[in-house]
C-alpha cells in the first residue's frame, strides 16, 4: 500500500480531519500504548482490534481513514509516522503494540513482529494457545527497523501485530473470537508490566 505522503504535515495540507481521517486518543496506563495507525478504513478493523486490546487500562492511539474510497492514500508507512499527538503518545510509553493488516484473504493468521524479543513471543505463544495461528513475518513486514512506530517508545522495542484480512473478518464478526485474541494478548502485556516498576 503505497501514498503519495511521507509525512503527516503533507498529508494535513491536502487532507481534512473530521473529514478525510479521525484522530482518536485515549491515555490510561501510559507505559502502554496499542495503536492502529492505519485504522478506520485504510486497514480495515484495525482500529476495533486496538482498541479490544487496550480495553480501560492501557493507551489507545488510532489514525482512520474516514474517504468514501481511497483511503490507501492516508497510509504512512510505520518507519515514517509521525503524527504529533501519536509522536508524543509513543514517547510517554515504555512499549508500543501496533495493529497492522495483511491483505491475505484466503488464511487466517497473524504475524508478530517488533524488536521487543520478550514481549513479541509471549504474545505469539499466548495467542497459538488461545486458538491462533501464527507466523513469522517475512522482510518487509518484521517491524524491526527502529524508526517504525512500535519501536519509538522508551524502551526502544515494541511489538507489530499484522493480521491478515480473512482473520479480521473472523475477528470483527465473531466478538467471543475477538475477546480471546485481545485476552491473549492482555496477558502477556500483564506480565510485562508487573516487570516494570
Amino acid at each position: 500500500m503505497t501514498s503519495p505522503y511521507r509525512r503527516f504535515e503533507e498529508l494535513s495540507q491536502q487532507e481534512v480531519e473530521g473529514r478525510d481521517y479521525q484522530i482518536r486518543v485515549r491515555l490510561r496506563d501510559e507505559r502502554v500504548l496499542i495503536m492502529a495507525p492505519h485504522g478506520g478504513k485504510i486497514e480495515p478493523t484495525t482500529c476495533m482490534i486496538a482498541e479490544a486490546i487496550a480495553g480501560e487500562n492501557y493507551s489507545y492511539y488510532s489514525f482512520d481513514g474516514l474517504k468514501s474510497q481511497g483511503n490507501s492514500v492516508l497510509h504512512i508507512e510505520s518507519h515514517l509516522f509521525d503524527e504529533p499527538r501519536a509522536v508524543q503518545a509513543v514517547k510517554n510509553a515504555d512499549v508500543v503494540i501496533t495493529v497492522h493488516g495483511q491483505l491475505n484473504h484466503q488464511e487466517g493468521f497473524i504475524m508478530v513482529g517488533g524488536l521487543h524479543v520478550d514481549l513479541r513471543s509471549d504474545i505469539r505463544r499466548r495467542l497459538e494457545a488461545a486458538g491462533f495461528q501464527t507466523r513469522t513475518p517475512p522482510e518487509g513486514l518484521q517491524g524491526i527497523d527502529p524508526e517504525n512506530i512500535c519501536n519509538r517508545g522508551r524502551l526502544k522495542g515494541g511489538v507489530q501485530l499484522e493480521i491478515s484480512r480473512k482473520e479480521r473478518d473472523l475477528l470483527r464478526t465473531d466478538q467471543d473470537r475477538l475477546m480471546r485474541f485481545a485476552s491473549a494478548v492482555r496477558e502477556a502485556i500483564q506480565r510485562f508490566a508487573k516487570g516494570r516498576p
